[in-house]
C-alpha cells in the first residue's frame, strides 16, 4: 500500500467516507483540542471553503510585512487540530507575532483563551466549492455527481458538526470582544477595509505599511500567481497515504476568485434543499429566513 501505483481514489461516497477516516488520528485531534493559547494568539475559524486560506494569507502578511518564505501557508499558520498529524508544533514560536492558527472547529470545541476571526459564507457557494475541492483529490474526478455529494454528504455532515451548526455557533459569539465576525462576501466587497479591520483586531496599526502590503498580497491575482503556496501540498504530503490516496491529487484553493457561483451551478432542487436546512437549523435560533437576511442584519449592526 505504500506505492502510489497500488492506490486509487474513491469512486463512490462509501469509499470516500472510509478514506476520510484516516485523515486525522485520535491522538493528534485530542492534542489539538487541548492546546492552550496565549491571549494574543489568533485563530482563523471557518467552515471548509469559507475563506480560510485567504485569511491565513492576510494575517501572515500583516504580521510579517509580506513574508512569502514558506512552502505552503499552513506551514506558517498551522492547522491547530491537525498540527500533530501534519508534523507541526503548535506550541512553537512562529515567523512573527501574533502567533496565528487555522481551525475548522465550532466555538464549542475551539481552544479558548485567544482571539478569533470567524468567517461565514453562503451555503450555496460552500457546497459547490467543497465539491470542486474534493473532486480529483479525495475522490476520482467525475465519479461522484454534484447532486449526490450535496444531498448525501454536505447536507448530512453531522460528524464534523455540519455547516449549519458551525455557522450558528460563531454567529452567536459575534458580540464578544475577542471575536471578529466577517462574511466572505464582505471580504470580496471591500478587501482593503477588511485588511484594516483585521490589522486593528490583531494589534497592528491600521495605518502601517504592512496593511498595504498584505492587501496587495491577498489579491486574487497575487495569490493565483503563487498558487503552489496555497494548494494544501503539506496536507497531501502528510495525510494522503493514511487515507489510502495516491499521490498527485489536485487541490488548488485559488480557483476563480468569484462568489455567487453556487446559485448558478446548483439546480433549483439543490438550492431548495439547502434553503430547507437553513430554515430548520438556523432560522429557529436567529429568525433569519436565509443567509442574505443574516448578512443584512450584520451590515446593520456595523452601521449602528
Amino acid at each position: 500500500m505504500s506505492s502510489s501505483t497500488t492506490l486509487r481514489r474513491p469512486t463512490n461516497l462509501e469509499e470516500y467516507r472510509k478514506a476520510g477516516k484516516g485523515f486525522a488520528t485520535d491522538e493528534g485531534w485530542a492534542r489539538g483540542l487541548a492546546f492552550k493559547p496565549r491571549p494574543s494568539d489568533v485563530f482563523i475559524a471557518t467552515y471548509a471553503k469559507a475563506g480560510m486560506t485567504w485569511m491565513q494569507q492576510i494575517v501572515h502578511g500583516l504580521r510579517t510585512g509580506g513574508d512569502m518564505d514558506f512552502g505552503e501557508i499552513t506551514e506558517v499558520v498551522p492547522w491547530v487540530e491537525m498540527a500533530v498529524d501534519l508534523g507541526l508544533d503548535a506550541e512553537a514560536e512562529q515567523a512573527a507575532n501574533p502567533r496565528a492558527y487555522k481551525t475548522h472547529l465550532n466555538w464549542t470545541d475551539v481552544p479558548k483563551g485567544g482571539r478569533y476571526i470567524a468567517i461565514v459564507r453562503h451555503p450555496y457557494d460552500i457546497a459547490l466549492s467543497l465539491f470542486r475541492f474534493m473532486d480529483g483529490w479525495h475522490f476520482e474526478s467525475g465519479s461522484i455527481p454534484l447532486d449526490t455529494f450535496v444531498r448525501e454528504d454536505f447536507v448530512s455532515d453531522e460528524e464534523g458538526g455540519g455547516y449549519w451548526r458551525h455557522t450558528l455557533s460563531w454567529w452567536q459569539q459575534r458580540w464578544r470582544d475577542d471575536v471578529l465576525f466577517l462574511t466572505y462576501e464582505g471580504m470580496k466587497a471591500d478587501l482593503p477595509g477588511t485588511v484594516r479591520k483585521v490589522a486593528a483586531f490583531i494589534g497592528i496599526d491600521p495605518e502601517s505599511k504592512n496593511v498595504a502590503i498584505a492587501t496587495q498580497q491577498a489579491s486574487f491575482d497575487f495569490m493565483k500567481a503563487h498558487a503552489g503556496q496555497f494548494d494544501d501540498n503539506l496536507v497531501r504530503r502528510m495525510r494522503d497515504a493514511a487515507c489510502g490516496l495516491p499521490e498527485g491529487g489536485e487541490s488548488n484553493k485559488v480557483s476563480s476568485g468569484a462568489s455567487g457561483g453556487g446559485r448558478v451551478a446548483l439546480d433549483a432542487d439543490l438550492r431548495a434543499l439547502l434553503d430547507a436546512q437553513w430554515e430548520a437549523q438556523i432560522k429557529p435560533e436567529t429568525g433569519f429566513a436565509d443567509y442574505e437576511a443574516m448578512q443584512a442584519a450584520l451590515d446593520e449592526e456595523r452601521a449602528a
